[in-house]
């Protein structure tokens, strides 16, 4: 590839980016402001009968709720660009300082769904391919299309009324067991905590890729350089592997990464059924208190996180598939 129009590439995705994360700030700024929410009565809590008006609008001027929506969001606007996000209303604290803490959590639970769905997916999509239209491929399939419209948060219920209450093998919720300090705890406790809600991820993640799995690799093996391969006498695994496999791994795998929005939306309801400590959770806790500065943040850190896995996915392709490079814009 020519680096000219690598740097271009870039240039002209950067750009995009920057358009999508400022066009969601002003979206989710309107939304934050013209919501039910009162941020002042969210931030007070239950002492809010305890709270006169002076102290109230003291409140407010401290965390500059006072001032016009287009003030605020022109004095916060400004310090992102400086490199201040913000202190957090509900946690106390840097948003910056939440979102790498609350990330860190979600990091294990989305990076395991996601390489689990993948594996799993794409094994399963592949012998639904190859066995089409037998009994195996019928009951993938069911499979699958029963996942795909099952919403996750129900189907994480499922799994924690079963192997939490009623078997006990699981904890119910939470990152780490109630009561003990964090530098306390084990790999193996945390592990124990975050086998349930990666489990509904990983699983629910599974129909999107095998399904799209198996319908590549019937079109290649229904094309006729294959056809012309059964002439000469290939068939089974070798034909399998030698012309399906390694022609429908890279859209696999270019649809995996492509999956970071689902894998991010999936984890707010997993963490919310099992009370992880995430920043899907904290995203709702964000929202439901008015929280601007911490909310806001969150978009733009998951708008990045989702057109990092979209970008990735472009390049894998534009890199490896000769006839993108040519006909795009690399």
């Amino acid at each position: 590839m020519n680096s000219k129009k690598i740097i271009f590439y870039v240039i002209n995705k950067l750009i995009k980016a920057v358009i999508l994360i400022s066009v969601l700030c002003i979206i989710s700024f309107w939304m934050v402001k013209n919501s039910p929410i009162d941020p002042v009565r969210a931030y007070i809590g239950a002492d809010m009968t305890r709270v006169s008006q002076e102290q109230y609008n003291k409140i407010a001027n401290y965390w500059g709720l006072d001032k016009p929506p287009i003030i605020q969001f022109k004095n916060w606007f400004f310090s992102i660009i400086k490199g201040d996000f913000g202190t957090s209303m509900i946690y106390r604290n840097a948003v910056l300082d939440v979102i790498r803490v609350k990330f860190l959590n979600s990091l294990m639970l989305m990076g395991t769904a996601w390489f689990f769905s993948g594996i799993f997916g794409f094994v399963f999509g592949c012998i639904a391919g190859y066995f089409q239209n037998t009994w195996i491929d019928k009951i993938i399939k069911w499979f699958c299309l029963t996942l795909a419209s099952t919403p996750t948060f129900w189907f994480g219920l499922i799994l924690l009324i079963i192997f939490a209450v009623y078997l006990g093998l699981f904890p119910i919720g939470l990152g780490v067991p109630a009561g003990v300090l964090t530098e306390d705890v084990s790999f193996i406790s945390r592990l124990h905590h975050l086998i349930l809600p990666a489990l509904t991820l990983s699983i629910i993640g599974i129909p999107n890729i095998a399904l799209h799995t198996r319908q590549k690799l019937i079109d290649i093996l229904e094309s006729e350089f294959v056809l012309f391969a059964k002439a000469r006498g290939e068939k089974g695994i070798k034909l399998l592997y030698r012309h399906g496999i390694r022609n429908i791994a890279l859209p696999a795998v270019t649809l995996q990464f492509a999956s970071f929005s689902e894998i991010f939306g999936g984890s707010i309801l997993a963490e919310q059924v099992f009370s992880y400590p995430g920043l899907g959770q904290a995203t709702v806790q964000a929202g439901i208190r008015g929280d601007v500065p911490l909310l806001l943040a969150i978009v733009i850190f998951s708008a990045m996180f989702v057109f990092s896995g979209n970008l990735i996915a472009d390049f894998i392709y534009r890199i490896v598939d000769p006839r993108i490079r040519l006909g795009g814009s690399i």
